[in-house]
């Protein structure tokens, strides 16, 4: 009898041997975040022409499949309003079943770009936070930490396993991001999922398509500027294959990003380059999603002026419909430090910004104050400033704010803030030609609105 009985184990056991497996990308593991309400694509691989049979534990459908001939597989999955936790059960003709646990329906964004929105607790011990190491798992956060890693082509899964918020998780986890996702749980009271795809020290055009790089003249001129390093890529198109490409078919409520210091070196061709990165990726994941993004801090960098331009360049392309922009000069502190270390207002003002764009909550009003347009109207030059409905005001005398005529030469402007202006004198400005205000690469200015948010640095040509 005993001789029996282990017969038949072994014969089970080499029946399930030799079943096939359903395999799921890695974004797909216990513990994940779904966007709530909404149609979110549930994919992976398995023995071409098997028939699977999808059931997600919020619903009484069942999603039925056949498997391709390339052995992948792919079904759209409607999902109600926020909660959890439930279950989503794949059982496949010829296949040992797969169950995912602990799935949560709620916001999903991904949180990417270089070492400033990397920045860990890990990192410098970060004050802010450490004191929510008590509290921080109350928020239903969950993370999703894409690892490093490059390709030279397209991939269709990235390493990495979902995490619930606590006080180890978050040591290791964007501080910016978590920030961000704490500030919209206390808002929405729903489950936030955050996913992490960063690399530190990397240019834009790693992020963005390769053919994007290579189809566009000044950006490839300009890509050609950029030096070898040993601890990052610098290859077009390299993380946005391995890093990003494998996200797409995720259903996402948007994106935040915080990058740019490393593209200083070859500023001339950002402007165009972070448009282009930014519709990219909506192409890809063929939805106009959310995107904002940290304008970069002061620094000394040593090329003059990159920084301004970089930042000018980043304003620019609030020109792109579904885009916001934080300001962050006013919290930057040591201009020798590249990496500032409040990453907690950054990722408050951030959240800022999606919840009363995103999930338009219209008591979160508080944007920094940007340049909206000018005139001249006698011997007085008006700039317009959006964001300054309450007004505007400096601490102390009006700093870097200068203007030139046609000799650029420049001087000091002589200048009165109004409620939504900036009105300066130019009856001594022969052919007033060029304002700056904080065009600099450590200079950034002292105006700010009343919300206590600084005015984004400017250059405007007068004629």
């Amino acid at each position: 009898m005993k001789k029996h009985i282990i017969l038949c184990m072994l014969f089970y056991s080499i029946l399930s041997i030799g079943k096939s497996q359903i395999r799921l990308p890695n974004i797909f593991s216990d513990g994940a975040v779904l966007q709530r309400n909404s149609q979110v694509t549930l994919w992976g691989w398995a023995s071409p022409a098997e028939k699977l049979a999808i059931i997600p534990s919020w619903s009484r459908d069942t999603i039925k499949t056949i498997v391709q001939n390339t052995a992948k597989w792919s079904v759209n999955i409607h999902t109600p309003e926020a909660g959890g936790p439930y279950e989503i059960k794949i059982i496949g003709s010829g296949s040992q079943p797969v169950t995912l646990h602990n799935i949560w329906l709620g916001e999903v964004w991904v949180c990417s770009g270089q070492s400033n929105m990397e920045f860990t607790y890990n990192w410098r011990k970060t004050k802010d936070v450490a004191a929510d190491f008590k509290t921080c798992d109350q928020y239903q956060l969950h993370f999703f930490k894409v690892p490093k890693t490059t390709s030279a082509y397209p991939q269709d899964n990235c390493p990495g396993n979902w995490e619930i918020c606590d006080s180890n998780t978050v040591k290791n986890f964007s501080a910016v991001a978590y920030f961000f996702g704490k500030k919209l749980n206390n808002n929405l009271h729903i489950p936030i999922g955050l996913i992490s795809s960063n690399w530190g020290g990397t240019p834009a055009e790693v992020w963005t398509p390769d053919s994007i790089i290579e189809n566009t003249p000044i950006i490839k001129q300009w890509h050609n500027k950029l030096t070898f390093h040993k601890n990052w890529p610098i290859e077009p198109g390299i993380l946005y294959n391995a890093m990003i490409y494998p996200l797409i078919k995720m259903n996402i409520a948007g994106v935040i990003w915080y990058q740019g210091e490393s593209n200083v070196d070859n500023y001339g061709s950002y402007s165009e380059l972070f448009k282009d990165m930014i519709l990219s990726w909506r192409q890809a994941w063929q939805k106009e999603f959310p995107f904002y993004y940290v304008q970069i801090a002061p620094y000394k960098y040593p090329i003059k002026n990159g920084g301004a331009y970089i930042r000018e360049a980043q304003t620019e392309a609030l020109q792109l419909p579904g885009t916001g922009m934080v300001i962050t000069s006013d919290i930057a502190g040591d201009t020798n430090d590249i990496h500032p270390h409040d990453k907690h207002d950054v990722g408050y003002r951030l959240a800022e910004i999606a919840l009363n764009k995103t999930y338009e909550k219209k008591e979160f009003n508080h944007f920094s104050p940007v340049y909206d347009s000018s005139y001249i109207k006698g011997n007085k030059l008006y700039i317009l400033i959006k964001n300054a409905e309450d007004g505007l005001y400096t601490k102390g005398n009006i700093q870097d704010l200068y203007i030139a005529g046609n000799d650029s030469i420049y001087y000091p402007a002589k200048a009165t803030l109004l409620k939504e202006e900036i009105v300066i004198d130019i009856k001594n400005v022969v052919k007033p030609a060029i304002l700056i205000y904080g065009f600099d690469n450590t200079r950034m200015g002292n105006i700010f609105n009343k919300s206590n948010l600084p005015l984004a640095p400017f250059l405007v040509k007068l004629n």
